[in-house]
């Protein structure tokens, strides 16, 4: 019996947004196979007859598209059985694993990516794909990215880029929302959803974004300041907001993810003993006093919460999602109080628990320690990362440099 390919309608199945989904149909010798192809249509713009979409489809010429690709694809698949008078069935063809690109919208893989990365625990990397997602929908004038992700080319990335420059947004915030959309992009070509050769940036490229960063490390003077302030009788926040920024900067910049997850078991033999949240890699560092103090002030806390500091609690931070919310809350408040008892100190900088990472790393760079340990310390997987913490000098230093020339 002949073989025949066709895509067709699913209208006895619905979606959540209401449409129904066009699978491939492969029929032979009396039995057939479907397959989605990964894009759904409203039945009332679907010609079953035809097995087409209708004039008035939105979306049409995509459709048709993905169709025609589809079509073609699997004409080959069954004309090389039979070249190669190979034996198949109508499933085999199917679901035989080609080197082929599967047919899917932007909206569907990041609706898709991020749905798996919350299944995942990784709620923060979703957080990032989420906001990629609605600031595309957002350029898109709010509607669905109903395209394929070939449709991103080099110019494409120009008219997001200028779109962004409109809003009144820096080059920190372009080069984030370009550099999520190029990770998205990849994971789409490691997903076989769009070949290799479409990818936009290796014509567009993200080094003209000039994304230097004012320097965000305290002198050790700065630093403490806001050590020796006596914050005893101030609310609640205020103390934990002081006692997070130092005990960050004597444990090795630790950053404030980190600090939240720590739990008495992190204790080992007077050493801080943990895995970064960020990349997995392990910190063993030694408590100093000061740092053991700190831990003492909560002890309280520590025996109903199983978790050093007053920011998760074993009992209502659960799931990923709610420890996640947790710490993104807490950590906002946490800065505000910094930012607050900087001004307070008359410190210009911007005083927040990432500036306590910084400044840990840039007074012992000051004070001659091997930048191969601070960046041990740190956590960082490559040196490079911390050379970033640490390439550029303070007004101080270049104010006396310059001394040199007279």
């Amino acid at each position: 019996m002949s073989t025949t390919v066709s895509v067709v309608c699913y209208k006895w199945k619905r979606l959540a947004n209401g449409e129904s989904p066009l699978m491939l149909r492969v029929a032979k010798d009396g039995r057939r196979t479907l397959k989605s192809l990964g894009i759904s249509v409203n039945p009332i713009y679907w010609d079953f007859d035809k097995n087409e979409p209708k004039s008035n489809c939105p979306n049409k010429e995509l459709i048709n598209k993905i169709i025609l690709k589809t079509r073609l694809e699997f004409q080959e698949r069954l004309l090389e059985k039979r070249a190669n008078k190979e034996e198949f069935t109508a499933s085999t063809l199917v679901n035989e694993e080609k080197d082929s690109i599967k047919a899917q919208t932007v909206e569907e893989f990041y609706l898709n990516l991020i749905a798996e990365l919350k299944g995942k625990g990784q709620i923060g990397t979703s957080y990032a794909y989420q906001s990629s997602y609605r600031m595309l929908k957002n350029f898109n004038r709010g509607k669905r990215l109903n395209f394929t992700f070939s449709h991103i080319d080099a110019n494409f990335c120009r008219r997001f880029e200028e779109w962004l420059r409109t809003k009144g947004d820096k080059d920190t915030t372009i080069s984030y929302q370009l550099r999520t959309l190029r990770a998205a992009f990849n994971r789409a070509i490691d997903a076989r959803v769009v070949s290799r050769d479409k990818s936009p940036f290796a014509e567009y490229k993200l080094s003209h974004l000039n994304t230097k960063t004012m320097k965000r490390a305290l002198s050790k003077r700065d630093v403490l300041r806001i050590v020796g302030t006596d914050c005893s009788n101030s609310k609640p926040i205020r103390q934990l907001a002081q006692d997070l920024f130092v005990f960050s900067y004597l444990c090795g910049g630790i950053s404030f993810v980190d600090i939240a997850n720590l739990t008495p078991r992190n204790i080992v033999d007077n050493r801080l003993v943990y895995q970064r949240q960020k990349t997995h890699g392990g910190i063993n560092l030694p408590l100093s006093s000061e740092a053991q103090q700190l831990i003492a002030k909560y002890a309280d806390y520590q025996q109903g919460a199983d978790y050093l500091f007053p920011i998760l609690h074993c009992k209502r931070h659960i799931t990923p999602m709610q420890k996640t919310n947790r710490v993104r809350k807490v950590c906002h408040q946490v800065n505000q109080e910094l930012r607050a008892l900087g001004k307070e100190l008359g410190i210009s900088a911007d005083v927040t628990t990432y500036v306590a990472r910084h400044s840990f790393a840039t007074v012992l760079k000051k004070s001659g320690v091997n930048i191969g340990i601070i960046s041990q310390a740190l956590g960082h997987q490559d040196i490079k990362t911390t050379q970033i913490y640490l390439d550029s000098f303070d007004n101080e230093q270049i104010d006396e440099a310059m001394k040199l020339l007279a």
